[in-house]
């Protein structure tokens, strides 16, 4: 336990390596864990099982209001997380290509996102939470207590993504996901809501040549150090 530390934003990039260290990093605290991504990958799904365009914000906000999520996240999980959502308890669906595709464009609507970061914001006022997505610490978590922005290659982090990919039995191309990274990185940077990009007062790690463990054990350093990362 780390004090004075209650509330922990990761943000990054994709395939930065956000959702394997914050899951690792909540169960060495004890704290509660949360992948908001995890939320745009359901909506997203739900979008494209109702024939919703991704490029109709209206209709994708009032379906997210319409559907709250109700998450499933586990720190001991090793398969990753569920959410339920209309009546649907989602897991391996929610990495299917058909949601990657489209998932940033549903990330981008302004209904989605405002309604999402309500329900985001109500888990962390529980306290004790890690909660890692693209935006956390610049507009969902402002006061989070501690900010991290995980960074890595764009070679490693496209490596990394088509490894997943290849686990799970999708055959595609290196160059195929290395050049989706980069569109992907395009997008959640020059989107007009919640940008990616660091917040002010936040922490920013590398994770190229560094294995989870060491990027969770920098981490819990960091929250250590004073007491007060802020």
């Amino acid at each position: 336990m780390v004090r004075g530390v209650s509330v922990i934003a990761i943000d990054g990039p994709v395939a930065a390596g956000k959702t394997a260290v914050g899951r690792k990093l909540a169960r060495a605290l004890g704290f509660g864990y949360l992948d908001t991504g995890i939320m745009y990958r359901a909506i997203t799904w739900l979008a494209l099982k109702n024939g919703i365009p991704v490029d109709d914000t209206n209709s994708l906000g009032e379906l997210a209001r319409a559907n709250p999520l109700e998450m499933a996240g586990d720190p001991d999980s090793i398969s990753g997380d569920r959410v339920s959502v209309a009546g649907h308890t989602l897991g391996p669906e929610l990495r299917d290509s058909s949601v990657d595709g489209n998932v940033s464009a549903v990330s981008m609507a302004s209904p989605v996102r405002k309604e999402l970061v309500a329900q985001q914001r109500q888990t962390a006022d529980k306290g004790k939470i890690v909660m890692v997505g693209r935006d956390i610490g610049t507009v969902v978590l402002p006061d989070a207590d501690l900010k991290v922005f995980l960074t890595a290659s764009l070679e490693k982090r496209a490596q990394r993504r088509w490894q997943e990919m290849r686990d799970r039995g999708e055959e595609i191309e290196l160059f195929t996901v290395l050049s989706e990274t980069l569109a992907r990185d395009k997008k959640d940077r020059n989107r007009e809501d919640s940008p990616l990009k660091p917040a002010e007062d936040a922490w920013e790690l590398n994770t190229d040549g560094l294995d989870i463990q060491q990027v969770v054990q920098k981490i819990i350093n960091r929250a250590g150090s004073t007491g007060d990362p802020k």
